[in-house]
């Protein structure tokens, strides 16, 4: 019984633990967001007067410096209100002035984003403290509002130093507030250029991979479009309503080596048709490779036709066996590629948002679809014959 009492005890100590540490991490967590979109607020709201007063010239050469060296000299102990960084802040308001409006946010978390501190130097007319107490964001839905604010001030300036393009910053900051990398870290995921070698492929690998330079990793690996160069179906003397799966992986097969090229390095071709059972049914992976960068099993399944949301519900069953019953000790969890005819972008990207392993798809066109592009760009008999008399 008194062993029982002693059980209970420690069980009841555990569950409370359990629940104040929750407590105090959600606490902490929100405090360090408010505390990071105040100051947000702050450098905007700085960044704004400091334009006001410098892009009209109302205050002359060396004006921002020495407000630096008064600001710290008067508020000893102050960081981060530097020369450099005055003009940081008027960057961050000179990039982002654009989205504000004149009404207010209206998701919870951002409706007040406001008071930056009182200014106490007297000369400040009651407008101009009005141009630094406020910071109203756009409520339009394109934009990122909370990551926008849960990223850092540093954050902020290395994507406006590194990223030029608009869509390239929202991306940036949406990237460095789901993947929680360091300032440097992003200096050189931005130098790298992760948003052009994203690649055009649809795939949810930034969302299913949590190491992010893993998912880097396989974004730059894989194209949204192969040419399957060594398919020809007029050598085959078939017509391409007749080609199906099997034809263009037999054809696969035999030019592996072209085929693994695409790719780069890292690969090794594990099969073809690659017989797994699960619990009294049959599965066939069409190809199955290794990349030892990666160090996952890659599954490529070729489809003949215009992609259908089944195939990514057979990839995802695929994938979950692989990942059961023939992923090894230190070997990350396979990726699964779907290689069909045609895909609408948008439409794939769509649907993909609810799988979580990952996975792309991709097309591919034979030599005999080149040829037909090919022609269409070369000039015509009677046009070289014409090329030819002049």
């Amino acid at each position: 019984m008194d062993k029982n009492i002693e059980n209970n005890g420690i069980q009841q100590t555990t569950d409370a633990v359990n629940i104040l540490k929750t407590a105090i991490l959600q606490s902490q967590s929100r405090a360090v967001k408010a505390v990071n979109q105040e100051q947000l607020a702050l450098y905007y709201g700085v960044g704004r007067y400091i334009s006001a007063n410098t892009r009209n010239k109302h205050w002359g050469g060396g004006m921002i410096k020495s407000i630096s060296q008064s600001l710290r000299s008067e508020l000893p102990g102050l960081r981060g209100f530097s020369e450099t960084n005055l003009k940081n802040m008027r960057a961050f308001y000179e990039a982002w002035n654009g989205i504000e409006t004149k009404s207010s946010v209206t998701t919870d978390d951002l409706k007040q984003i406001s008071p930056v501190g009182e200014l106490k130097d007297a000369q400040v007319t009651k407008a101009e403290e009005d141009t630094i107490r406020q910071l109203q964001l756009t409520n339009l839905d394109s934009f990122p509002i909370v990551p926008f604010l849960s990223i850092s001030f540093t954050h902020h300036i290395t994507i406006l130093t590194y990223a030029k393009d608009w869509d390239e910053r929202l991306f940036y900051i949406q990237f460095a507030a789901d993947n929680k990398v360091s300032a440097e870290e992003l200096e050189g995921i931005i130098k790298k250029d992760l948003f052009h070698h994203q690649g055009a492929m649809p795939n949810n690998f930034l969302a299913t991979i949590p190491d992010y330079k893993q998912a880097y990793r396989a974004i730059k690996m894989f194209k949204d479009e192969y040419l399957l160069d060594f398919v020809n179906v007029e050598e085959l003397g078939m017509h391409e309503e007749d080609v199906d799966e099997r034809v263009i992986e037999q054809s696969i097969v035999h030019n592996i080596k072209n085929f693994i090229m695409t790719f780069g390095k890292g690969f090794t071709f594990n099969g073809s048709q690659v017989h797994y059972g699960k619990l009294g049914h049959d599965h066939w992976i069409d190809l199955l490779f290794y990349n030892r960068d990666l160090r996952r099993l890659v599954v490529f399944e070729l489809k003949k036709g215009r992609f259908k949301t089944a195939y990514l519900a057979q990839l995802s069953s695929y994938l979950r066996i692989l990942n059961d019953d023939d992923r090894r000790e230190g070997e990350e969890p396979p990726i699964g590629i779907i290689l069909c005819k045609s895909a609408d972008k948008a439409y794939v990207e769509y649907i993909m948002q609810d799988f979580r392993q990952p996975m792309g798809v991709a097309t591919y066109k034979t030599a005999d679809e080149m040829d037909e592009e090919l022609m269409k760009v070369l000039p015509s008999k009677e046009q070289l014959e014409k090329l030819l008399e002049d």
